[in-house]
């Protein structure tokens, strides 16, 4: 009989050095669990049984949204009994397993799960090579299971992706850059930067040393470059933080140019405020936009403005104290000082 069910009985014994049941464990960034589920799904199986502790119920439905699950934290005999009265054949874990070399493979221990997690990173970087990725150096290369790469990427050393990012056609990602939870566009490069649970559009350049932090969107063609953080904001098309920037809680339209220096302050203590930055506006370096606060479209901003209310749309703001010139004070200063020897 075809086996479309399958059991895991996760034994309060079977658990790591840090007291966490090894079925819970990750390998590669995925939890064993929900690495097992996709397996199991991809092969046809739709329904599991999950026998454990009341404390990672959780945890355990978490790791397999795509099953119909049963879950058995008390009479967990009586309740597999059942079970398998309902699904007639079944597979079953009593131990952690993982998939590499093709087969599934079973372990007692911590350390032999994660002695396997070299095996596994070489088979899913196989996969992906098989497929016309390019990885330039596997031994310096770390993808999820989870994740999804177009067969025209390439990915250079040092890059880690985790989670469910999903990267798209043409990208380049690295060096030394890590993406968790990120789906990524077209011809995207991403160097030397670090990118968290955000969407970034197609022709889109990352960093060197950029940080995109969760909740962010950025559209296509934008440029984000070194030393920039992004943190739940909207940066529209065309537009090029390009340097030493922060931009948190804010949505940016098309086509604005932001000056090195630029900060959006977001937080007073208490409460996060949103910024509104319109279309082809240009803000100069230095500027602080002090939230909750509105730039509308073409408006310029001075270098070293702190904007504290509202710019109308293709006005100039000037927020900066005027400049005073005492000439011949630094004549002076010399002097005085030079004289005391």
């Amino acid at each position: 009989m075809e086996q479309k069910a399958a059991i895991f009985l996760i034994a309060k014994e079977a658990v790591s050095p840090a007291g966490k049941p090894l079925m819970l464990e990750k390998v590669m960034f995925c939890p064993v669990l929900e690495w097992m589920g996709e397996v199991l799904a991809a092969s046809g199986i739709g329904r599991v049984f999950v026998a454990c502790e009341k404390e990672w119920e959780e945890e355990i439905r978490a790791c397999l949204p795509q099953m119909e699950l049963t879950v058995a934290t008390e009479n967990q005999e009586e309740a597999k009994d059942k079970f398998l009265e309902e699904v007639g054949s079944c597979m079953m874990f009593e131990r952690p397993a993982l998939p590499f070399h093709g087969q599934i493979g079973e372990f007692s221990t911590f350390k032999e799960l994660m002695d396997a997690s070299l095996y596994c990173r070489d088979d899913i970087l196989k996969h992906h090579v098989m497929n016309g990725v390019a990885v330039i150096d596997p031994g310096n290369t770390y993808i999820d299971p989870r994740a999804s790469i177009d067969p025209s990427a390439t990915i250079l050393p040092g890059t880690i992706i985790r989670g469910r990012s999903v990267i798209g056609p043409g990208c380049e990602i690295g060096p030394n850059s890590m993406i968790t939870d990120c789906v990524v566009g077209e011809n995207t490069v991403v160097n030397h930067s670090q990118m968290n649970g955000s969407t970034v559009g197609s022709n889109v350049r990352i960093g060197p040393f950029a940080y995109v932090r969760p909740g962010c969107h950025v559209a296509d063609g934008a440029k984000i470059g070194d030393f920039v953080e992004l943190k739940n904001s909207t940066i529209g098309e065309k537009t090029s933080v390009a340097h030493l920037t922060y931009i948190g809680d804010s949505d940016v339209g098309a086509g604005v140019n932001f000056g090195c220096g630029t900060v959006t302050t977001n937080y007073d203590g208490d409460k996060k405020y949103r910024c509104t930055i319109g279309d082809r506006s240009f803000i100069g370096c230095n500027t602080n936009l002090i939230a909750p606060v509105t730039v509308g479209e073409g408006a310029y901003i001075a270098a070293g403005t702190t904007v504290t209310r509202e710019v109308p749309a293709d006005s100039l703001a000037i927020g900066r104290a005027d400049q005073v010139v005492k000439e011949g004070w630094a004549a002076k200063r010399r002097a005085i000082k030079h004289s005391k020897y």
